[in-house]
């Protein structure tokens, strides 16, 4: 029996199990996403040192967890792309890579907003800070070095390795604030470091941005796969109308 990533490694398959699910997973995200917004401005209290100001840890952390969910995704499907020679592999880590890049953003800057209260300034050369904000330079080296190659299958393949030697930012990211001294706080734990009137709006934002941006993901794998198949009709096309062209050029010089 066929596994299911098997199934989904045709392309025709993926587009018409992604077309099922994209509508459900869209309308699921809005309503997390409205109800935990509802939550938050309407349920949660403010903090007792930080004020009004905690209501962007519902919207920062969500951010930066999705910042190392995606790169972990591309380097999965990098690995697959390498190893697997899995079709959608590079469509999934390729369209990924602009969602996380800015995910990664809004990490950075609700970070900054949320740290000038307590810390007295926008940013500080903190080890969390320093190495998620160099995954954002890593998500756009990505973006970068795939544009800047036209051929697509050496784009694939020098991504996917820059994205597997990349993947070992992400534990320095986890552990940066137990390894050393830091500003950031410790991990957010949803079962003890967290008051439990904040736990719920925090699990439902989590929750709503996850599925949001596996939304996205299919959305844009979906426009992947169709601007590659138009771009072979392109492609079948001009080497039709070339062979043609050399066809009539060939009969003319034999008449």
């Amino acid at each position: 029996m066929q596994t299911i990533m098997q199934r989904l490694a045709n392309p025709t398959r993926f587009m018409e199990l992604s077309a099922r699910l994209l509508p459900w997973m869209t309308a699921v995200s809005a309503i997390l996403l409205v109800w935990g917004l509802y939550l938050v401005f309407f349920d949660s209290p403010a903090d007792y040192q930080q004020g009004e100001t905690v209501r962007i840890m519902y919207i920062h952390v969500p951010c930066a967890w999705l910042s190392m969910m995606i790169y972990g995704l591309i380097a999965l499907s990098s690995f697959g792309l390498l190893v697997f020679r899995h079709p959608l592999a590079d469509v999934s880590a390729k369209a990924a890579a602009p969602l996380g890049a800015a995910f990664t953003f809004l990490a950075l800057v609700t970070g900054s907003l949320w740290g000038k209260p307590m810390w007295g300034t926008y940013w500080v050369w903190d080890a969390r800070l320093t190495s998620v904000l160099l995954l954002f330079f890593l998500y756009l080296g990505l973006i970068a070095l795939r544009s800047a190659l036209e051929e697509e299958g050496a784009a694939a393949k020098l991504t996917a390795v820059l994205a597997l030697v990349g993947v070992t930012l992400l534990p320095i990211i986890k552990f940066s604030v137990n390894w050393w001294n830091t500003l950031h706080q410790p991990s957010t734990d949803f079962t003890s470091t967290i008051d439990p009137s904040m736990r719920l709006p925090l699990l439902v934002m989590a929750v709503a941005f996850t599925l949001m941006f596996f939304a996205m993901h299919l959305k844009a794998m979906r426009n992947e796969i169709l601007r590659r198949r138009v771009k072979a009709l392109r492609t079948q096309a001009v080497a039709g109308r070339d062979r043609f062209a050399t066809d009539g050029a060939t009969q003319g010089a034999a008449e």
